[in-house]
């Protein structure tokens, strides 16, 4: 790797907004915030408003905002009942 050119890679901890949830990984990322890990030593803290325990996807929580598709909306504004 060529010196000098790429940025300082460290530990950082990442706080969930919505859930509280922490984890410490490997980052580029820094902050001005620190925190305190189990491990006992302090980390920058980086807050996240998603993380795989806040997100849909992972939680199996999804929400369906628009309940009606394509030919639903169709047959209403065109009048055509099932």
């Amino acid at each position: 790797m060529k010196q000098g050119i790429h940025p300082d890679y460290h530990p950082v901890v990442f706080l969930d907004s919505s859930t509280g949830f922490k984890f410490l990984s490997g980052s580029t990322k820094t902050s001005s915030e620190t925190v305190e890990w189990e491990d006992g030593n302090e980390y920058p803290l980086v807050r996240v408003e998603i993380s795989s325990d806040s997100h849909p996807f992972y939680t199996g929580k999804q929400k369906f905002t628009q309940a009606d598709g394509r030919v639903d909306r169709f047959n209403k504004k065109y009048g055509f009942t099932k």
